[in-house]
């Protein structure tokens, strides 16, 4: 897929809109406790910046639906975090729309950097903003001359924001982290280096039905881990006890079974316990061997040496979704000792699709040893499945 980037095109004097994707997690002291989004959006702010454009940023943060969903919902603390991260002012507008915006988007100079409020404000009356209001999308776009979207995390949605805007720019560009999306997952999804293994976990086969099918059209061997697990298991006919399983889906199941054949691999082994908690006697159980009473939590040793053995052969990796509860220490080896496995891997493109196993990876200090961690969960796992996703569709092609 090419799409015209910000290497593309003449910002100079040229007032960029840029939706970045500044949706982090705040605490009750309206503190940011994880900056990766916003470390993720500097290459293409400071690129801006070198390139004297006039700079104007935004983003959601949170979902807001009343007035009472504003509070602890401003970029004002993203925008002080982001001006000492660039090492210079970022002036805030606390407005999404109206005067007082327009004069500070007019009054900006070259290598000025400015950021207007949560677009999901918008959204309080009538979802203008994620409902992608014609209106809304058009007074956004008159602020600027350029549009560069960087906001992968919402690539999948069609809002006002990005395909709102879009639809009114001359000129619409990806950003260098928007572009390193679409060349890791996209490129891989259509020209993956062989052999490629896609390694899929997290609760709910219901959650990646559309995930699992296309991979495995395209991937050499998918392999299975988390909740999911239990309902493939299930499916087989085999004894899960108390794990958690979708029952409405095992004839699902026992269709991807059916299509996967060879291609779908499964644990061989579990961590078991009788209680969903951290410091609780466990036991590793074959998968024939779980009790009644039981619950499965995690991968077992014998399973775990087994994917890695697998993953060593790999030429291309993508993941999505933890094999166990990694949030308790007793259920968190498998999902470490892949992750380990795939920060070894020098040789092998590695790719994590947003949500739980990124941020396993970034907490655990392995950020630089994987070849490309997604920003967006949802989106990575709608790329995942073949889908176009409308915030990069809304991009220009590079002719």
């Amino acid at each position: 897929m090419s799409k015209k980037t910000i290497r593309d095109i003449n910002v100079t004097g040229k007032t960029v809109l840029v939706r970045v994707d500044f949706n982090v997690p705040m605490n009750d002291a309206g503190e940011i406790t994880d900056d990766n989004r916003i470390r993720q959006a500097l290459p293409t702010i400071q690129s801006l910046i070198e390139n004297n454009a006039k700079v104007v940023l935004f983003s959601h943060l949170g979902r807001v639906k009343t007035e009472a969903d504003k509070a602890g919902k401003s970029l004002k603390p993203v925008a002080e975090m982001l001006s000492e991260k660039l090492v210079r002012p970022v002036k805030f507008v606390p407005h999404t729309r109206g005067i007082e915006l327009e004069t500070a988007v007019a009054s900006l100079q070259a290598g000025d950097v400015m950021m207007f409020e949560n677009t999901r404000f918008e959204d309080i009356d009538g979802k203008k903003e994620s409902k992608n209001d014609p209106e809304l999308g058009r007074y956004w776009a008159s602020l600027g001359d350029v549009f560069v979207n960087d906001a992968f995390g919402t690539a999948h949605r069609e809002h006002a924001s990005n395909v709102g805007i879009a639809s009114n720019m001359s000129e619409v560009a990806a950003g260098l982290l928007l572009e390193k999306e679409i060349k890791f997952i996209g490129g891989t999804i259509e020209h993956p280096d062989r052999p490629f293994y896609a390694i899929l976990g997290g609760a709910k086969v219901s959650d990646k039905i559309g995930v699992i099918e296309n991979l495995l059209d395209i991937a050499d061997k998918v392999l299975i881990g988390g909740g999911m697990s239990y309902t493939f298991l299930k499916a087989q006919g085999y004894e899960i006890g108390t794990s958690i399983v979708e029952d409405d889906k095992l004839d699902l199941a026992k269709r991807l079974l059916e299509k996967g054949k060879d291609k779908l691999v499964f644990a061989d082994d579990f961590k078991v316990s009788k209680e969903f908690k951290n410091d609780t006697p466990i036991r590793v159980a074959d998968k024939d061997d779980i009790k009644p009473d039981e619950m499965g939590l995690d991968i077992g040793p014998k399973t775990l040496e087994h994917y890695q053995s697998l993953l060593k052969d790999a030429k291309t990796i993508v993941w999505n979704g933890p094999v166990g509860v990694f949030e308790m220490e007793n259920f968190a080896k498998g999902t470490l000792g892949i992750l380990e496995t795939l920060a070894s891997l020098k040789d092998t493109i590695t790719i994590l699709g947003g949500g739980d196993s990124a941020a396993a990876a970034i907490s655990l200090g392995y950020e630089d040893d994987i070849t490309h961690i997604s920003t967006g969960g949802g989106a990575s796992l709608e790329y995942f499945e073949g889908k176009v996703l409308p915030g990069i569709a809304a991009i220009d092609d590079l002719s």
